[in-house]
C-alpha cells in the first residue's frame, strides 16, 4: 500500500523515527539511523527523531542538517523512566499522528500509550543486532509483540529470526562509506604487531576472552602494541594491556595504523573490511555464534569459540590467510544508499 500524502502540504512524505540514543552519542543504532536519515532527507523525505535527552548539554528540540530532532527528558532511572517517555508521548501525539510513517528502533514500548489511536499500516520496527545472553523471556515476547503489531519489519542479522521467531522483510548488516584512504591488503613488516579492538568491553562482546589471549600473547613472548576503540565496565582491565581511547568518531584512521583487529561488531566489521585488514572475532554462547556464523561475511573473518582458540590462530602466524580482497568486495557492496533503499521499499514510498 502506497500512503496518502495529501495532508503533508509540503508534499514530501514524512517519516518519524524512534530511538533510544541519537547523535551525539556514539553507537551502532545511533550511526545506522543517522545515516539513513541523512540519505533520506537528499531524497526528499522530512525526517523527524524521537530520543532520549541523555544529556543536559543538549537542547531538547533542534533541527541539524535537515533532520527535526525532539529529546525526551528523563530524570528517573531505567526502571521508571518508562512512564516519563509516555507521557512525553501522549502530550506529543498529535505531531506523531501527523507523519507518514513511524519506523520504531527496538523502543516498540514507546507508542504502547498512543497504540489504538494510531494507524497500524504506518508502524514499522528495525530490530537491531545483538543481545545478552541468554535471552530473556520478556525480550522475546516484547518482540514478538513489536513483530506482530507492526506493518514491516527490518532485522539486523540472519540469527534475530532464529532466535525470536520473527518473520521479517528484509534482513541487513548495516553499510558502509568509502574509507578516507587507499585501501591495501595487509602485511606484517615489522616485529612487534599492532592490535586493535573495536567495541564495548564487556561481557556480552566477549572482553574477557579477548584480555585472555592479549595475556597469552603477552606471555609467550609475542610483542604487541594494543589500540582499544570503546567503553565499558572492563576498562581498567584493558588499560594495563593497551591504550583506551573511547568510542570515536574517526574510526579509520585507527585502522589505517593496526595490522590486525578484534571485534565482533557487524558495523565496525564491514568497516574493517573496507580497509582489508583482518578481522578476529570470539563468541562465548551459542546466540553470539549465530551472530557471526549466520552473517554473510563468516567466510571473510577468523571466528573463535575462546581467547585460547584466538591465540593460536595469532601464534601460528595465520593472520594473513584469510580471504581479505574478498571480503573488500563484499563489503564495498553493503553501502548505506543500500541500506535507505530497502527502508523505501519496506514502506512502499
Amino acid at each position: 500500500m502506497i500512503f496518502d500524502f495529501m495532508k503533508n502540504t509540503t508534499n514530501r512524505p514524512k517519516v518519524l523515527f524512534l530511538t533510544r540514543l541519537f547523535y551525539p552519542h556514539i553507537g551502532g543504532v545511533e550511526t545506522h539511523v543517522g545515516k539513513i536519515s541523512h540519505l533520506l532527507v537528499n531524497m526528499g523525505f522530512e525526517i523527524t527523531i524521537i530520543t532520549e535527552h541523555y544529556d543536559e548539554n543538549l537542547k531538547t528540540h533542534e533541527a541539524l542538517d535537515g533532520i527535526n530532532i525532539y529529546r525526551i527528558p528523563i530524570k528517573n532511572s531505567d526502571k521508571n523512566k518508562k512512564f516519563e517517555i509516555w507521557k512525553w508521548m501522549i502530550t506529543h501525539r498529535e505531531m506523531i499522528k501527523n507523519h507518514d510513517v513511524i519506523h520504531i528502533h527496538d523502543v516498540f514500548f514507546w507508542i504502547l500509550p498512543l497504540f489504538f489511536i494510531l494507524d497500524r499500516k504506518k508502524i514499522f520496527t528495525t530490530f537491531h543486532g545483538y543481545e545478552s545472553y541468554p535471552v530473556s523471556i520478556s525480550s522475546k515476547i516484547q518482540k514478538k509483540i513489536a513483530a506482530k503489531f507492526s506493518k514491516g519489519n527490518i532485522v539486523v542479522g540472519e540469527f534475530i529470526k532464529k532466535w525470536f521467531g520473527i518473520t521479517s522483510n528484509a534482513v541487513i548488516y548495516g553499510g558502509v562509506d568509502l574509507p578516507s584512504i587507499t585501501a591495501n591488503e595487509a602485511k606484517r613488516a615489522h616485529k612487534i604487531l599492532n592490535i586493535l579492538y573495536i567495541g564495548r568491553l564487556s561481557c556480552d562482546m566477549a572482553s574477557l576472552e579477548y584480555e585472555k589471549t592479549l595475556k597469552k600473547l603477552k606471555k609467550n613472548g609475542v610483542s604487541f602494541n594494543l589500540v582499544v576503540c570503546g567503553e565499558g565496565e572492563f576498562r581498567n582491565k584493558y588499560e594495563k594491556i593497551g591504550n583506551v581511547v573511547g568510542f570515536v568518531t574517526d574510526l579509520d584512521k585507527y585502522i589505517e595504523k593496526t595490522d590486525i583487529v578484534f571485534s565482533s561488531s557487524y558495523l565496525a566489521m564491514l568497516q574493517v573490511m573496507m580497509q582489508k585488514k583482518p578481522i578476529f572475532a570470539i563468541y562465548d554462547n551459542p546466540l553470539k555464534e549465530d551472530y557471526l556464523k549466520k552473517s554473510p561475511f563468516e567466510k571473510y573473518i577468523s571466528v573463535n569459540s575462546s581467547g585460547e582458540a584466538l591465540y593460536r590462530q595469532i601464534k601460528n602466524n595465520k593472520m594473513y590467510e584469510l580471504p581479505i580482497e574478498d571480503g573488500y568486495i563484499w563489503a564495498k557492496s553493503q553501502t548505506w544508499v543500500k541500506v535507505a533503499e530497502n527502508y523505501k521499499s519496506l514502506w512502499k514510498i
